[in-house]
């Protein structure tokens, strides 16, 4: 006898995909601790909980101080914001964008890791595309949310760049993930005076990267 598929209790009790989320953050509201975050914090790691369904997410979320702040301002300003991969370009919503700034569009991020000529540099040097990609955003970057998903030579070279050459993004989102690169990139963040959200240890990713972002927009919304 075939078992009647679970999709059926669906069908007889119908609930949308917005009541889903609401009972989702409800759940993560009543299972995590929130006794180390203000309301804005927590609201960026409940939605990075929501995005993994990993309540470690909280145990790893760092924030500056002034992120809050300097991202709202950069946002309201229709600051450029620069991705270090194009799943992030891809998954950033113009719209939550839009509700603190009209004037935003898709063309207002960034991201240059498959262009042909970063590719041909990594060629000639050895030397990863990821590197290349944000020298060429440079002019850019001062004053930009910058979202680090993927790569950690990317957060590198950023921390260099703040280090070396004065330039300051409003934000960083350091959310590398993997084994190489990747510990000593986020460390390095903490000490640039940054304005930042950083995940520690070796987890991170596109979707966690935009995950955040998409908050700092809520909060920033929510705050105009």
């Amino acid at each position: 006898m075939t078992k009647k598929p679970l999709i059926h209790g669906l069908y007889d009790n119908p609930v949308s995909g917005p009541q889903i989320e609401t009972r989702s953050f409800a759940a993560i509201d009543a299972e995590g601790d929130r006794s180390n975050f203000n309301d804005d914090q927590w609201e960026v790691v409940r939605r990075l909980i929501h995005t993994s369904a990993d309540f470690a997410m909280a145990e790893l979320t760092q924030f500056s101080d002034d992120a809050f702040t300097s991202c709202a301002a950069a946002l309201k300003a229709g600051a450029t914001i620069y991705s270090d991969s194009n799943m992030i370009r891809s998954g950033i919503s113009v719209a939550r964008l839009q509700s603190i700034n009209p004037s935003y569009s898709r063309d207002d991020i960034l991201c240059h890791v498959a262009d042909e000529d970063i590719a041909a540099k990594a060629k000639e040097t050895g030397l990863p595309r990821s590197l290349f990609a944000v020298q060429k955003a440079k002019d850019k970057l001062h004053g930009s949310i910058v979202l680090i998903g993927n790569a950690p030579v990317a957060l590198l070279e950023l921390n260099r760049l703040a280090m070396e050459e004065g330039i300051r993004p409003a934000l960083v989102i350091g959310m590398p993930v993997g084994f190489i690169h990747v510990l000593e990139s986020k460390e390095e963040l903490l000490k640039t005076g940054l304005p930042y959200v950083v995940m520690s240890g070796r987890r991170g990713g596109s979707p966690l990267a935009v995950a955040c972002l998409h908050a700092m927009c809520s909060v920033a919304h929510r705050k105009a």
